[in-house]
């Protein structure tokens, strides 16, 4: 297990070279194929997940079909862990975007790994209060801003995380469909593909497949206000 993408993580980001290996060696190592589903939302589990490598989605599905994208993750989030002290069904499903790889850790190796190391109670209560602060976040947007403002704080957060300065801009490759990138803003296609044409007509990025170049990130970022 690689331990410097597992540091990546909150939960362990302050574990010494000898606390992270020996973890490491207690973590179970998963691989998914693009498309593929690691649980569904109301599975039963009992596993904390880190990536590794590749990105993956979190969604929701209303009752009429409708979808939710809660989330895209990459390597050294985490996510699962609210059900190691909350046991219960899963609140997402979590399907890979591209080919990814996964570290799981157990309900009972976490407890063991808690008892006498404060610092790593501390990195999961941060992780936890950092989750419940961006679901504050999103609901305040979905209140307040209009879908634009919404698309451009959403390539904002996925250019922080994914992307690759260059000179002709920050790529982000998002790996993300249309559909996919609509429903993590809760708009619809339509309605995100105007406010993406309306950003590259102004000069502010270029659209490719599963991409964009973001080439002003100031104006971008003052319309995701």
């Amino acid at each position: 297990m690689d331990t410097d993408v597992l540091r990546q993580a909150p939960l362990f980001s302050s574990l010494d070279d000898e606390a992270a290996t020996a973890l490491g060696g207690s973590m179970a190592e998963t691989t998914l194929r693009r498309g593929d589903v690691l649980f569904h939302e109301g599975d039963s589990g009992d596993k904390l997940y880190i990536v590794t490598e590749g990105k993956v989605k979190l969604g929701r599905s209303a009752a009429d079909g409708r979808e939710n994208l809660l989330a895209i993750m990459g390597p050294g989030q985490m996510f699962g862990e609210l059900s190691l002290f909350d046991p219960g069904p899963r609140s997402a499903t979590v399907t890979a975007v591209t080919d990814a790889t996964f570290a799981s850790l157990s309900h009972d190796d976490l407890l063991r790994w808690l008892e006498g190391r404060p610092q790593v109670a501390r990195g999961l209560l941060s992780q936890l209060a950092s989750r419940l602060r961006k679901s504050n976040d999103v609901v305040a947007d979905l209140v307040f801003s209009d879908v634009p403002g919404r698309v451009a704080k959403a390539l904002l957060d996925l250019a922080d995380r994914f992307g690759r300065t260059a000179d002709d801009g920050v790529h982000v490759h998002h790996d993300l469909t249309q559909e996919e990138l609509a429903q993590l803003v809760g708009a619809s296609r339509e309605t995100v593909n105007k406010a993406l044409a309306d950003f590259a007509s102004r000069g502010w990025l270029r659209l490719e497949p599963r991409s964009v170049v973001i080439m002003d990130l100031e104006r971008l970022s003052r319309r995701a206000r």
